[in-house]
Formats: structure tokens, C-alpha cells, sequence
């Protein structure tokens, strides 16, 4: 083979990868992935995942992963007066939370059905970009600190990922309590 021949094919297997990295996200391999990265770098697991004290401090619990508040824990004491002069308080591993609004619990977003399990892509965008409760069209606001308006502007391609990498987890049974309110 010549060397123009050989540099002919090196510069286009290059550009060719180039173009696949960028293309949309159709395999599902890369569609989890892309989610997995997403969830990570959001910061799902600091609110929606139970922790224990480990030696580097919180450490999420694999077999919960993204469970939210469990539904078997006693709920904390929060003083109430300072929540509800808006000074937000979380429990000791922030999957509940007390402001003003009262105390809210993260839900499960594992692909069990008392998680995400049985929502569509439709109703998950839904819930991350308009706040809606399981996604319903009518359903309640998402309560604090659940920071969806900052996620209001998310492409579809990102929430389709995301929503692939939640219904790709392991189910974890945990119908998360309704909110208190003061």
C-alpha cells in the first residue's frame, strides 16, 4: 500500500470516529452510559440515595442507589420554628428535607415500580422539567430541594438518557412517604 494510501485511510477512520462520538445517542449501550455520566455529575445520588458514615465520611449504599428516603426509617425531628422561617434542614443523609414548605422525602428513581418502573419517557420529562409529581400533567409541584427549574432547559437527548439509565437499575421496593406539612 503507498503512503498516500495509508494516510488516505488513517485521516478518514479518524474523521469517521470523530462524527460517531458526536452522533446522537441511539445505541442504548452509550444512551446508559450517557445517563449514568448525567445522574453522576447532577448529583441525584446526594438526595435520592441513602448513605452510611464510612471512613471518608457518607457513603452511598449500593443496594439503595437511588431509592430515595427509606420508607422504614422514623422520620427526623426537625425543629420546626427555624424551618419555617426558611432555614432549610436536611436529615443525616439527605433524603428528606424540612424549609418552609414542611418536610419533603426524595423519591425512588429505580426502575421498581414503586419508582420509576412503570413511567414513560413523556411523563419523566415531565417531572425534571416542570416539577410535576410522577409526572403528571396535574399532579403537585415538586418540593424543595428538588432543583428542577434548573434542569427545565434540559435537551431531549439528555432526559431520554437519563430516563435509560434510571429504568436500567436494579428495583428497589420503597414507596417513599408524601410530604408533612406544618
Amino acid at each position: 500500500m503507498s503512503a498516500c494510501a495509508l494516510i488516505s485511510l488513517f485521516f478518514s477512520c479518524g474523521t469517521n470516529m470523530a462524527k460517531n462520538e458526536n452522533a446522537p445517542l441511539t445505541d442504548s449501550a452509550r444512551l446508559v452510559a450517557r445517563g449514568e455520566y448525567l445522574v453522576t455529575i447532577m448529583g441525584c445520588n446526594d438526595c435520592h440515595s441513602p448513605k452510611r458514615l464510612g471512613p471518608k465520611g457518607p457513603e452511598v449504599i449500593p443496594e439503595t442507589m437511588l431509592s430515595g428516603y427509606p420508607a422504614d426509617r422514623p422520620v427526623t425531628a426537625y425543629d420546626t420554628a427555624m424551618a419555617k422561617r426558611g432555614i432549610a434542614q436536611f436529615n443525616e443523609d439527605m433524603t428528606s428535607a424540612a424549609g418552609p414548605w414542611g418536610v419533603s422525602f426524595s423519591g425512588n428513581l429505580t426502575s421498581d415500580d414503586t419508582g420509576i418502573g412503570n413511567w414513560t419517557l413523556d411523563a419523566f420529562k415531565r417531572a425534571i422539567r416542570q416539577g410535576r409529581y410522577k409526572g403528571s400533567e396535574s399532579g403537585r409541584t415538586l418540593l424543595p430541594p428538588m432543583p428542577w427549574p434548573n434542569f427545565a432547559r434540559l435537551t431531549d437527548e439528555d432526559a431520554a438518557a437519563i430516563f435509560a439509565y434510571l429504568k436500567s437499575t436494579k428495583p428497589v421496593k420503597n414507596a417513599v412517604p408524601p410530604p408533612l406539612h406544618f
